[in-house]
């Protein structure tokens, strides 16, 4: 004899049932957390600020962004390349200038990279989280009622993101020149000095940055149902796949050598400090 179960009958015991030992955070509760959560936010905050801070200055300041020949030297801030302007001082520009901008260069191109940027996957995250609270971190209440996403104004303009990235690759191109162009001392020869080193750690880093954001990965392997009827895509898409696992230290990492970068071509530009020529 065979007997059946009635399922209506059964009682599960196959689980346990969990008490939780406090409120839980929520809309009525900013956070059970104990520890520094507020720590990571306030450091976001800080370093972008304080980069946001800096690039404004150093755009609108219009001087000590390149060491010519005067100095031996071929070096360029990476906020002012290319050197687009009619005000660029002499042997910073290497193709053709726009005649009636006569302010800072600076003011010409740092839209592209800065939008880059600021559309950024991750940076998106970071800024939500530090400067809108939104949330703050986890188990920690969203400072905001309601979220509508990114579909509305001004958040639709997020979705910008992937034509900043087009046009970050050929900035990653020009400052790529300009690092190799920093090997060439004038009147003196070709020749490795620490400025070169430091243009040539910049170009690095921002091809890794570049390389390893989401934009990059869904243009190689993104609306692919067959990776083996797209082969060279896919080799492509295996090449930045374990970059993107690091977008977010590339991010961080890029953004303070870009500013030291700049700072580094300031200081020799103005005298303060010597390049010294390696060999």
């Amino acid at each position: 004899m065979t007997t059946v179960e009635n399922p209506a009958t059964r009682v599960d015991n196959s689980h346990t049932p969990v008490v939780l030992g406090g409120t839980r955070g929520g809309p009525d509760t900013p956070t059970l957390r104990k520890d520094r959560w507020w720590l990571a936010p306030v450091i976001t905050v800080t370093i972008l600020t304080s980069f946001v801070g800096y690039a404004t200055w150093a755009a609108f300041v219009n001087k000590n962004y390149y060491a010519g020949s005067w100095m031996h030297r071929d070096l360029i801030s990476p906020f002012y390349s290319p050197c687009l302007a009619a005000s660029c001082v002499p042997g910073a520009s290497h193709g053709p200038v726009i005649s009636f901008w006569t302010i800072s260069p600076a003011l010409l191109i740092l839209i592209f990279p800065l939008g880059f940027r600021m559309t950024c996957y991750y940076y998106r995250r970071a800024y939500y989280r530090s400067f809108w609270w939104a949330p703050p971190a986890c188990s920690v209440s969203d400072s905001h009622k309601s979220y509508s996403g990114e579909s509305k104004f001004p958040l639709i303009f997020q979705n910008v993101h992937r034509y900043f990235f087009y046009f970050g690759l050929v900035f990653n191109v020009i400052l790529t020149y300009d690092a190799i162009l920093a090997f060439n001392q004038p009147g003196i020869g070709v020749g490795v000095t620490v400025g070169t080193l430091v243009l040539c750690l910049n170009a690095t880093l921002l091809w890794l940055y570049s390389l390893s954001c989401h934009a990059c990965r869904h243009l190689c392997g993104g609306q692919v149902k067959s990776f083996s009827a797209h082969p060279i895509r896919h080799k492509f898409w295996k090449l930045v796949t374990p970059l993107n696992a690091k977008h977010m230290q590339f991010a961080w990492v890029s953004l303070f050598v870009v500013a030291l970068t700049d700072l580094y071509v300031r200081l020799v530009a103005s005298g303060t400090i010597t390049d010294f020529r390696l060999f």
